[in-house]
Formats: C-alpha cells, sequence, structure tokens
C-alpha cells in the first residue's frame, strides 16, 4: 500500500483520561483534541464507551496504543488487530499510533515498551511487520520513539537514523515524543537537538510532551509530573524544525485536576505562538481574560 503523508495540524489536545470525563461532558472545555489509550476502549459497551462515544462527538480524537508489539519475534496478534480496527471503525479517529518496541515474547506481556537492538536487519524486520499492520487497518499508522535505559552490543545505528529508517521503509509516520528524547538523551550521553536535526519534517505527525523523574545520573520517564523546563526548551527546538505539529500532554499518575493540565497545555500553546510565524499557522488558543491568543 503507498500512502501520502499529508500532515494534519489538530492543535493542541491533551490525554482523555477516566477522572475527566464528567468535566468534560459537563464543561466542554476549549481543547482542540483528545488521544485515547486505544486498549481501554476495545470491550464493547459499557461507561467508558458510553463516554468516549460522547466526547467523540464533540472534538477530534486520534487513538494510541501499547500494545502492538511491532519489534517481537512474536507473529502479529491478529486477534489485538481486528479488535484495534473494530475500534477505529467506530470512533473514527484522525490517526491511530503505536510504540517502535516490542512489549512480549512466547505470548508473554511484559506490560513494558522495550527498546530495539539498532540494525538494518531490525529496520527491515520491523518495516514488514509495520507493512503487514497497515494494510490491514487500511491507514497510515505512527509510530513513537520510546525512552531506554539500555543499548545493545549489536546496534550499529544511532537510534534517530534507526527510527528514520523503519519509517522510511515501512512508509509510516512518527509519534515524536519529545520527553522521551530528552530521558534517552540524558541516559545515552548524546545531544537531544542531534536527534530532532536527522528526523524528517515530512514524517512527523504529533508531538508527546510529558514530565520525568530526574534521579541526577539517570532519567525515568513517569508521566507523573508537569513537563519540566528542559521539555519545554527541547519543544521548542522541535517546533523551529518541524513546524505546527500537533502536539499533547500525556499525563498517566498523580493525575491533576482538567483546568490544571489545561494550563500547562497553555504554555504549549504560547511557545508555539512565540515561535512559529503566524502567516505560516493559525492557532486558536484558550481564552484568556476574553482574548484569544495567536489567532491570524
Amino acid at each position: 500500500m503507498t500512502h501520502n503523508a499529508v500532515r494534519e495540524f489538530l492543535g493542541f489536545g491533551l490525554g482523555l483520561r477516566t477522572k475527566h470525563f464528567d468535566y468534560i461532558l459537563k464543561h466542554q472545555p476549549d481543547i482542540d483534541w483528545f488521544e485515547i489509550l486505544s486498549e481501554n476502549y476495545m470491550v464493547p459497551g459499557g461507561k467508558p464507551r458510553y463516554y468516549l462515544q460522547a466526547i467523540g462527538e464533540q472534538y477530534p480524537l486520534v487513538m494510541h496504543g501499547v500494545s502492538l508489539s511491532i519489534g517481537s519475534s512474536d507473529p502479529l496478534d491478529m486477534n489485538y488487530l481486528k479488535a484495534l480496527k473494530t475500534l477505529a471503525n467506530e470512533v473514527n479517529p484522525r490517526w491511530i499510533s503505536d510504540h517502535i518496541c516490542w512489549t512480549g515474547i512466547h505470548g508473554i506481556n511484559s506490560h513494558d515498551l522495550l527498546p530495539l537492538p539498532y540494525t538494518m536487519e531490525t529496520v527491515r524486520h520491523v518495516a514488514q511487520r509495520i507493512a503487514q499492520v497497515q494494510d490491514f487497518l487500511g491507514r497510515q499508522i505512527l509510530l513513537e520513539n520510546v525512552s531506554s535505559y539500555l543499548s545493545y552490543q549489536d546496534s550499529d545505528m544511532d537510534e534517530w537514523t534507526f527510527v528514520s529508517e523503519v519509517a522510511r521503509a515501512s512508509d509510516s509516520l512518527i509519534l515524536l515524543d519529545i520527553n522521551n528524547i530528552y530521558v534517552s538523551a540524558r541516559n545515552h550521553g548524546f545531544a537531544p537537538e542531534t536527534y530532532l536535526n536527522h528526523i524528517d519534517p515530512a514524517r512527523v505527525q504529533q508531538f508527546h510532551l510529558a514530565g520525568h523523574s530526574d534521579y541526577g545520573d539517570y532519567v525515568i520517564d513517569t508521566h507523573d509530573h508537569d513537563v519540566p523546563d528542559s521539555v519545554w526548551q527541547l519543544y521548542r527546538r522541535a517546533l523551529e524544525r518541524f513546524g505546527a505539529v500537533s502536539t499533547m500532554i500525556e499525563r498517566d499518575a498523580n493525575i491533576p485536576e482538567f483546568l490544571q493540565l489545561a494550563a500547562e497545555l497553555q504554555i504549549a500553546r504560547d511557545i508555539a505562538c512565540q515561535t512559529l510565524p503566524h502567516q505560516a499557522l493559525s492557532l486558536t488558543a484558550m481564552p484568556v481574560n476574553g482574548e484569544q491568543l495567536c489567532r491570524v
């Protein structure tokens, strides 16, 4: 299947979390879009599906998964893919994403996003599996770079080269996680700007922003803190390279009230307004004192 990589800019979104369901339906906050965790909605019926349908009638949605295990040597899980496709047909997401990783072997799920060796053999293996998934789903998918805490002796290329080669070979798109780049850069001792500079802007469809836990000698991707200044600075550089890319904040633990997350998302809007030329971007930011920011 040949795809046309046309980037759609959705604006600024948040991860849809159970804690915020009622607030969103009651107040219809000025958020551009929501990202759902695919696995949370694969069981038909029930309250989660009710809320998903109701919120999906008000906002654009994208689907983000953690169980594709695209890098595993196990066969692709066709039952999972069938459930994913069924959900996509019901939700009609703007796009579907998962991670460049493996999550288990011999049918055992580690419940973690495990890194791959960066070799051409792995590129070919992963690209072939992505092509199968895209053909089955009938759409191009996004693959996200993961944070890592170890490296393989067999690796013979940098992570950014590996990610780029996988996207090119499979004709897939990239979900660039800015926090994961920062975490891996700290853990492995490379410059995060180098990573950004070697990724093809035409392949980048979405950004993730998140917080992490900094232990000095190493950093853990925990999604339980506010986005730190270091990640905001890297986000600014990413905007300079990639332009207007749909951006969202992930928060998976210590989840604050909705208005606190919305205020944090405003920081992303403000940085984009300051960084990108207005003639190339039309941003409708959340109201501040009755005024709209960055409206062209």
